[in-house]
């Protein structure tokens, strides 16, 4: 389980660089996993802090991304992951814009919507910005699993 933040502001979107254990990096969502017993209202405040400078404040609950991977393990194995990625709209309320240290991105900017579709990305922010334009009534993403 993780909550991630869409902040959009004068046309422009919030996003943090991700940093792959292989060194790839594609643009994300400002988020993350939740502690154990943590609220995700408040992880997705914690984590957009952690990760971008900001203090944000929810505002709408959008959805829900479902997402299934499968990946290598040690000694032949497959993993066989499935997160769910709760998705909030947020607005910036303080802070100023930093780049996280010692932490899984590398990178925080804002990006002209329109930019949006050029940018290496991870699924998740295609699938969040179509919560934010569509704010389908069952926070659900049609054709996605």
């Amino acid at each position: 389980m993780a909550a991630y933040a869409i902040c959009v502001r004068d046309g422009r979107l919030l996003l943090a660089r991700l940093v792959g254990r292989d060194g790839s990096r594609r643009w994300t969502l400002p988020g993350g996993g939740m502690d154990h017993g943590e609220d995700p209202y408040d992880t997705v405040v914690r984590e957009v802090a952690e990760e971008t400078g900001y203090a944000v404040e929810p505002t709408a609950l959008l959805g829900i991304d479902s997402m299934t991977r499968h990946y290598p393990r040690r000694f032949s194995t497959v993993a066989d992951f499935h997160g769910l990625r709760i998705v909030y709209e947020a607005r910036v309320t303080g802070g100023e814009l930093r780049h996280e240290t010692n932490g899984s991105t590398d990178r925080a900017a804002w990006h002209p919507l329109d930019t949006v579709p050029d940018l290496e990305r991870v699924s998740l922010v295609d699938a969040a910005l179509t919560l934010w334009r569509e704010r389908p009534a069952a926070g659900h993403v049609a054709g996605r699993a």
